[in-house]
């Protein structure tokens, strides 16, 4: 019986390097823009969180075609990328981090603000009237009981790039070591008719998402996401 090749076990690790680095960059990304959204007033709150959302409705070939054109040598970020003398980055590994990044963003987003909303006003006003400054009242106050939130963005932003699969083959293209993740070779085992290969590896995600459900479930007491 056909077990996991070693082109298999290339497709698991570079989706694993994937998802991490993703995961670690949004939080560190995402933190300053959820509490802005959680307290700001702004007029530009609502767009711009529409902005983040819009991975949730979009289809992934409609997010990928576009980051391929930015991307491309007559798109804006191609051609920053080509006068720093970076090349292009489709096709490369950066390029599929830039697309995981923009398809995962809301996963992080909106626990983070969730959580920060959670928080209200009174222990960070507890905080000021103790003479905490806007920095220590984040990190000493904010971030610990925001700990639920962070827990949730970063396995659903993991589970996420984990999954991904059109914006990954629409900028990444099926590039064996450098692009082809974990979804792209169980399409190309389906498309060669490859069925029992397919069937581990689409075994081992079904089982991966429901390990994430679990956990999501565990973390949460009370059933409701951060």
């Amino acid at each position: 019986m056909p077990t996991i090749s070693a082109e298999d076990w290339l497709s698991i690790r570079l989706t694993l390097e994937l998802a991490s680095l993703t995961t670690a960059l949004l939080l560190v990304l995402c933190t300053p823009l959820a509490w802005w959204l959680a307290h700001t007033r702004s007029r530009w709150g609502a767009p711009v969180g529409a902005v983040v959302a819009l991975p949730l409705v979009l289809p992934p070939t409609v997010i990928g075609f576009y980051l391929l054109v930015l991307m491309g040598p007559s798109g804006p970020v191609g051609q920053f990328t080509e006068s720093m003398g970076w090349g292009r980055l489709p096709f490369t590994f950066g390029g599929l981090l830039i697309g995981s990044l923009v398809y995962s963003l809301p996963f992080a987003v909106q626990p983070l603000q969730r959580a920060f909303e959670a928080i209200g006003t009174r222990p960070l006003e507890v905080a000021a009237s103790l003479g905490a400054g806007p920095m220590d009242r984040f990190f000493t106050v904010a971030l610990p009981l925001a700990r639920p939130g962070f827990i949730t963005a970063a396995v659903l932003s993991f589970a996420h790039t984990v999954g991904e699969f059109g914006v990954v083959l629409m900028i990444g293209g099926n590039i064996p070591n450098k692009t082809r993740v974990v979804s792209v070779q169980i399409y190309d085992h389906v498309e060669a008719m490859e069925y029992l290969h397919a069937h581990w590896l689409a075994g081992g995600m079904l089982v991966f998402a429901f390990i994430v459900l679990v956990l999501l479930h565990w973390l949460q007491p009370k059933g409701r996401l951060q």
